[in-house]
């Protein structure tokens, strides 16, 4: 029953933003699926490393950094969001001392990005997260080395992330 209430709340919040600016939309996103309870892949799945869908990480009510990335992700591209302007940012958390992932939104590609993190959970520019510092980036189309003031250089390598791709897979076959 948990689980139907929060795709209900999912909906209603989406809903809710449906005609704002990008900037209301990112808001109200991150501050919803950042209500999720973290957790570790071990934990959640038994496995190393794994991309939930947004059906799993909402149905169950947990998960890593790249969850809250995929689910922030995909609730953007819904709500009409460019995913031109959404990347997949691996950086090292150098509070943790450990591999992090967040999404950037660029508003365009020349700008600074805006960082949408499960760790802090208020919006800022990359520049004010100095616990922070980004290794790549990516989205459906490219790779690039990150860079704090942009999406930096494209790399040569032009296939998709491997996990995006599985994530890609599991969306298709609606996998909850």
């Amino acid at each position: 029953m948990f689980a139907k209430k929060r795709f209900f709340y999912q909906q209603k919040t989406l809903d809710s933003v449906a005609d704002s600016s990008d900037m209301e939309k990112l808001k109200t996103v991150n501050e919803f699926y950042n209500g999720v309870k973290y957790s570790s892949d071990i934990k959640v799945y038994k496995k190393k490393d794994y991309w939930a869908t947004p059906y799993e990480f909402l149905g169950k009510d947990k998960g890593d950094c790249e969850d809250y990335v995929i689910a922030k992700y995909f609730a953007l591209k819904y709500l009409g969001v460019d995913t031109k302007k959404l990347f997949f940012t691996y950086v090292r958390s150098t509070k943790f001392k450990a591999p992090h992932m967040v999404l950037t939104y660029f508003k365009t590609p020349k700008s600074e990005p805006l960082v949408l993190d499960n760790y802090n959970r208020r919006i800022f520019p990359a520049s004010k997260r100095k616990d922070l510092i980004p290794i790549y980036n990516f989205n459906g189309d490219s790779l690039y080395k990150a860079s704090k003031s942009g999406t930096g250089k494209k790399l040569k390598q032009n296939k998709s992330h491997k996990k995006w791709d599985e994530l890609q897979i599991n969306i298709k076959k609606r996998k909850i």
